[in-house]
């Protein structure tokens, strides 16, 4: 049989594709993983080199909500999603924002923050400029923090239109 051939009876070029099985299985593969993408939550993955300080940070500290704890990962709530925290070495390199908080008041989260210990960080780049703490953007306002691990996260705020 030759290799362009179909096999089992199906003839993929009725339904217009090319007459190359595993090429139409890659494909259809393909579709199915981002219809199903496009259907399932997503949530962030961050980095702790100490569980157990990096779980008191967030539940204690941010006040979020544990919902599943277990030996490679703890999960929390917040605001309807989920994200989790998991072990490695590799905690706190990142450069980047890891997650960020869409929030309704910038300013009075800020505060609440404070009072609870973090501390926003200050930026002087290219692109990127704070004052006491917030970046002012055209589309919305960001200040950010890092966690127990040195991850950077942030909490910013949509501007109207």
């Amino acid at each position: 049989m030759a290799r362009d051939e179909p096999q089992s009876g199906h003839d993929p070029a009725k339904n217009g594709t090319k007459r190359n099985p595993v090429g139409l299985l890659l494909v259809t593969l393909s579709q199915e993983v981002a219809i199903m993408l496009t259907e399932a939550p997503v949530q962030a993955a961050i980095p702790a080199s100490d569980m157990e300080r990096a779980k008191r940070f967030y539940r204690d500290t941010l006040g979020l909500t544990i919902s599943r704890e277990a030996e490679d990962a703890v999960h929390f709530e917040s605001g309807g999603t989920q994200f989790f925290v998991y072990p490695t070495s590799n905690a706190g390199q990142a450069p980047h924002t890891l997650a960020a908080w869409l929030v309704a008041d910038l300013d009075a989260e800020m505060a609440d923050l404070r009072r609870r210990g973090v501390t926003f960080e200050e930026y002087d780049l290219p692109g990127l400029k704070t004052t006491n703490g917030v970046a002012e953007y055209p589309t919305m306002r960001g200040a950010w923090f890092k966690d127990s691990e040195g991850n950077i996260l942030a909490v910013t705020q949509p501007r109207e239109g």
